[in-house]
């Protein structure tokens, strides 16, 4: 009993430090572990020891994948990318399909981009197109890419929140990459019918700032059309270093390669061919993939199965389409090497706060292991008959409506995991269900101390009501549906 004493302790004073005294995760999950670590009884000098080796072992693989992901989603993002995939998707699909164009668009977008910055590209092109369909409101079209967008953030590798939980729990960051991408997609329906449905029942009035960014989309697609501008400025609002901005150069969405020849002639920058952003996006899962099923197909003592593992090791797979995202969407559009080098280097500015909160939550998971309390907590869920995969959720859920953060829920909650995994005879494919389980409880019932709440409602112009109305709702039915299909495949694989 004083074990399970410590260890709900050691949770309340984390939701204590994270909500009310509003410390950053980082610190607060420091501070957490070792006051576990001294509450335990742990050897004085050996709780620093612990807390480096709890750090390193989880950002071994952690560092690498968001930094590398990052990096990729940042030059996606920066050379127009984005946008081009969206406005080909609605071209191939027709202005009256705006809303699924537009979500399966945001779908691929938010594999290797983080939901924020994902969801602010697009947020223009949200505009303009809920316009063009006759919506009174950008929140139509806006709300159902909201919610798909942050469910694969927090089911989809490299994004932090499940890189972390897969790290911590030993699954297999292919097979939950793999997995996490074929739940999305009947979730995607999901998400594109409940967000209809909830954004139908009544009219939703927005801010001013946002009506007068909405009703200005008007013009500028007039103006456009008049032939005003040569090319549509940078996504998010834009800046001169947007797609199109040197010299307004011609846009190309003509495939892969469009534009290059006027980008090498005359040094203006060019915007990406969509064909050419899907390849970068798809590419590495293509790899991981081949690593996965080559891993189950071919003997592991040959060369063949060697060169598999290799092609399919995230790290590796994220490495080879950054490097040719690289030149492929950036050298070959007139983008300079060292603005190549800045917008990378920039972009592990963000990368670096979710990892180092990862980081500490692998100490704090850590510290549970060495400390006993992790044994404990395990022998406690097995004893309680709730079902691992039930456990994980509800976890995670419980963790996130606390303290909003889907990061801080899931690394939290692997951590309580990890002895009741580690001592479960549980095959590859459960723990990466279980990876999965975590992250679907990350997303269910966001609300007002969730940043994504914030994003979504205040770029929407919605008000804190409406907000929790459609943002609220939809993440929540996204969780729950998720975790359904999830039980349905731990069911066959047992």
């Amino acid at each position: 009993m004083t074990t399970v004493a410590i260890a709900v302790a050691a949770i309340a004073l984390l939701l204590f430090l994270v909500m009310k005294l509003k410390l950053p995760a980082f610190i607060a999950l420091l501070l957490v572990a070792v006051a576990t670590a001294i509450a335990t009884g742990m050897q004085l000098d050996e709780i620093i020891p612990t807390v480096i080796d709890g750090m390193g072992g989880t950002l071994g693989n952690v560092a690498l994948l968001v930094g590398l992901g990052a990096m990729l989603g940042s030059v996606i993002e920066k050379t127009g990318g984005a946008e081009a995939l969206a406005e080909r998707f609605i071209q191939k699909l027709g202005r009256e399909r705006v809303g699924p164009a537009l979500l399966l668009a945001s779908a691929i977008v938010a594999i290797p981009i983080f939901f924020d910055v994902g969801f602010i590209v697009l947020l223009p092109i949200m505009f303009s197109f809920a316009k063009a369909a006759g919506h009174r409101s950008p929140v139509f079209v806006g709300v159902p890419i909201a919610g798909l967008m942050v469910y694969i953030h927090n089911t989809v590798p490299p994004h932090p929140g499940v890189t972390g939980s897969s790290t911590l729990l030993g699954a297999d960051i292919g097979l939950v990459t793999i997995l996490g991408i074929l739940i999305s997609a009947p979730l995607g329906v999901l998400a594109y019918y409940t967000g209809k449905r909830i954004t139908s029942r009544r009219e939703f009035p927005i801010e001013a700032v946002v009506r007068e960014r909405f009703d200005q989309t008007v013009e500028r697609d007039d103006d456009e059309a008049r032939g005003g501008a040569s090319s549509r400025g940078g996504a998010g609002g834009g800046s001169s270093s947007g797609p199109g901005a040197a010299g307004g150069g011609p846009s190309s969405t003509d495939g892969m390669m469009g534009g290059t020849a006027v980008a090498v002639a005359t040094g203006q920058r060019t915007k990406p061919g969509p064909g050419a952003v899907a390849t970068m996006i798809l590419l590495p899962i293509v790899l991981i993939a081949i690593g996965t099923v080559g891993g189950l197909r071919l003997d592991e003592d040959t060369d063949a199965a060697r060169v598999v593992s290799l092609i399919g090791q995230p790290a590796f797979a994220l490495l080879v389409a950054l490097t040719l995202a690289v030149y492929v969407l950036g050298s070959r559009h007139g983008w300079g090497r060292q603005e190549l080098g800045d917008m990378m280097n920039a972009s592990l500015g963000p990368a670096a706060i979710v990892v180092f909160v990862t980081g500490a939550g692998g100490v704090f998971a850590t510290v549970l292991t060495e400390s006993g309390i992790g044994e404990t907590v395990s022998d406690l869920l097995v004893d309680s008959g709730v079902p691992i995969l039930l456990m994980a959720f509800l976890l995670a859920t419980v963790f996130k409506v606390a303290q909003g953060s889907g990061t801080v829920a899931t690394l939290a909650s692997a951590g309580l995991l990890q002895s009741a995994i580690a001592q479960g005879d549980y095959s590859s494919m459960q723990i990466a269900l279980i990876v999965l389980a975590v992250g679907c409880g990350s997303v269910a019932l966001s609300h007002i101390n969730d940043s994504g709440f914030w994003i979504a409602s205040r770029f929407l112009g919605l008000s804190v009501a409406d907000g929790l109305r459609t943002w609220t709702v939809l993440t929540t039915v996204l969780g729950w549906a998720g975790m359904i299909i999830i039980t349905a495949l731990w069911l066959l694989v047992s």
